[in-house]
């Protein structure tokens, strides 16, 4: 964990994904991840559920305290840019892609933009 040494025991009840996704227990590089299992402070697939955020009507995830206080702090944490289309994304409604062998992770618009993305790199 790159930032406060806290576990997250905190759960959720649903899973937070794009509809119609289905979500590997394992996920590999290029997989779509649920938001509630990401760091949005630290953009990392972290494994588990996160530590619920709540801001201005969406819901943000952080590993640890130190996250949770940030989220609402910090304008630039609750946004990333879309790799592809290189426009401004709320990390709340991002489609979450896998992109590291560590756990990294692109926020993109949507999977058609994510899509377009893997097809450059090919």
């Amino acid at each position: 964990m790159a930032c406060g040494s806290e576990q997250n025991n905190e759960t959720s009840s649903t899973e937070q994904a794009p509809k119609g996704m289905l979500f590997s227990n394992n996920p590999k590089r290029g997989d779509v991840v649920p938001n509630n299992l990401v760091c949005m402070v630290n953009d990392a697939y972290m494994g588990k559920k996160q530590i619920e955020v709540p801001f201005e009507g969406k819901m943000y995830y952080g590993c640890c305290n130190m996250c949770k206080e940030r989220i609402p702090k910090d304008a630039k944490i609750r946004y990333a840019i879309d790799p592809y289309t290189l426009e401004k994304v709320d990390k709340a409604t991002a489609y979450i892609v896998l992109i590291g062998d560590q756990g990294e992770v692109a926020y993109f618009e949507n999977e058609a933009s994510y899509r377009s993305f893997e097809k450059r790199r090919s």
